[in-house]
């Protein structure tokens, strides 16, 4: 397999994240009512949920930034697995709802329990609308973007 070039990997990493992120950020907002304490828990996951809670705008601008750069880190993981199995990106659209329930799983079984957080470990629900959303709107974007990007000989 041809190598892409680093521009090529920074704007799939970079469109997929951002397309990710901005799908699941208003998925959350649309489902949970637009409330600030969501994106305020986020940032719970690093300075803990008191302190997030109690911070008001800031500590929600805090926890949508933290939301992009988590979006951007799941494609950096993606692309990565897809440099080593170019299956993912020759079926980019089965790949990439797996792989939104591999990051809603992740997050859930392993981000937010190991956060500032301090959720208990326990399996979320497979059958419901954020586990839906994060196939199509997390999973899918990331997939197609890295893609969009490949090396064209796939």
């Amino acid at each position: 397999m041809t190598s892409p070039s680093p521009h090529a990997a920074l704007r799939a990493i970079l469109w997929g994240g951002l397309l990710a992120a901005a799908g699941d950020y208003f998925f959350a907002h649309i489902f949970y009512a637009w409330r600030l304490g969501v994106f305020q828990n986020v940032a719970g996951g690093l300075i803990g949920r008191d302190v997030a809670r109690a911070g008001g705008v800031p500590t929600y601008v805090l926890g949508v930034g933290l939301h992009f750069l988590i979006g951007i880190i799941w494609a950096a993981i993606f692309w990565g697995l897809s440099r080593r199995i170019p299956a993912l990106l020759k079926y980019a659209v089965p790949a990439g709802l797996i792989y939104g329930l591999v990051v809603y799983l992740g997050m859930n079984c392993v981000v937010v329990p190991l956060s500032a957080l301090h959720a208990p470990l326990k399996l979320p629900p497979l059958l419901s609308w954020p586990a839906a959303a994060h196939l199509v709107l997390v999973g899918l974007p990331i997939a197609l973007a890295a893609r969009r990007y490949a090396p064209a000989n796939l």
